[in-house]
């Protein structure tokens, strides 16, 4: 990939930069080391200067580092709940600060705006498991039976698919089908959880988060052993043995809702580790004790990538409007069962 010259030459911090971004540093202080503030400062004055001269919005995931999160973000969150925002607004342009297939889906309900993506190499694991020729393969395998896709998969496989569901809304999605069989792609993990709240009877795909996938049921009891009363809180796309050791399983918004409800003393989010430095800005009183897994998709988004993006307008998602269609009505079927 070319070097651009944001990314090779910093920006200066200046006092116009340190009063522009005093707002952000504030918020920040906590949990971004004070050297590190002059580096991520000038980034973040310029990128919110040239939003505004773009009319561009940026959409941020949960999983960004803290400057992104809390620096630049117009609205943050999880990656459903982003390209419905994306989608509401008068934006012309969309900078989407997270994965492809997350671009994607700003771009299947925003799709007549322009969609840009920081690096295109930002890709995942799972979503990368899949394609609709897949799709089309198993609906032969098992003619007849409904599928089921978690959002997290780019939009040729949400295209063949019936209907969409989140971690969150997975379950209420598969018994609003009114089957017993379904087929539930593409995350395995996902899947035999949904497999215990349910009874409907789940045709799983071998495909896995490699964030998620890698912490396991020793790492939570060696959690227990170091910090005792500790409240451990994990993503459903864990491992079944590592959720079976923990106090609560929720999707990533389920997650951040449960520890403002709790408030507890110390906890570890099993999840991404950007995730645990953006909600402890919410929960300053609540000591995170950080895990380690680091997305390295998401960690190839950093502002001076971001500030080329919206220098040079680059990299726009592009999609064919019959496939953006089709994947578009898997996920209006989704939020009807919602609205129901």
């Amino acid at each position: 990939m070319v070097t651009t010259i944001e990314e090779a030459k910093p920006l200066e911090f200046t006092p116009a930069v340190e009063r522009a971004t005093a707002a952000a540093y504030d918020r920040l202080k906590n949990v971004i080391p004070d050297v590190e503030w002059p580096v991520h400062a000038p980034y973040i004055a310029a990128i919110n200067e040239l939003k505004r001269e773009r009319n561009a919005i940026l959409l941020v995931h949960n999983y960004q580092t803290p400057e992104i999160f809390h620096g630049v973000a117009d609205y943050a969150g999880d990656s459903l709940g982003l390209a419905q925002e994306g989608a509401e607004t008068d934006a012309d342009v969309i900078v989407l600060c997270g994965v492809r297939f997350m671009a994607e889906t700003a771009k299947i309900l925003s799709f007549d705006k322009t969609v840009l993506i920081p690096d295109l190499g930002a890709g995942c694991s799972l979503a990368a498991s899949i394609t609709g020729e897949d799709v089309r393969q198993l609906k032969k395998r098992h003619p007849g039976v409904p599928v089921v896709t978690y959002v997290n998969t780019y939009a040729d496989v949400r295209a063949e698919t019936d209907i969409c569901c989140t971690s969150a809304n997975a379950v209420k999605v598969v018994e609003s089908l009114g089957v017993d069989r379904v087929i539930f792609l593409p995350d395995a993990y996902l899947g035999r959880y949904v497999a215990t709240q349910t009874d409907v009877e789940l045709i799983l795909w071998d495909g896995t988060c490699e964030v998620h996938e890698r912490f396991s049921a020793e790492e939570i009891r060696d959690y227990r052993k170091a910090y005792p009363g500790i409240h451990i809180i994990a993503h459903p796309e864990c491992p079944p043995e590592v959720l079976a050791e923990v106090d609560f399983v929720g999707s990533t918004s389920g997650m951040i809702k449960h520890v403002g409800e709790t408030q507890p003393k110390q906890v570890v989010m099993i999840t991404e580790c950007s995730m645990s430095d953006n909600v402890a800005v919410e929960y300053p009183e609540v000591d995170f004790i950080r895990p380690c897994n680091l997305c390295p998709h998401m960690k190839r988004i950093t502002l001076p990538k971001i500030l080329h993006s919206l220098r040079h307008l680059e990299y726009e998602i592009s999609l064919e409007r019959d496939v953006a269609e089709r994947a578009s009505a898997s996920l209006e079927r989704m939020l009807e069962v919602g609205r129901n």
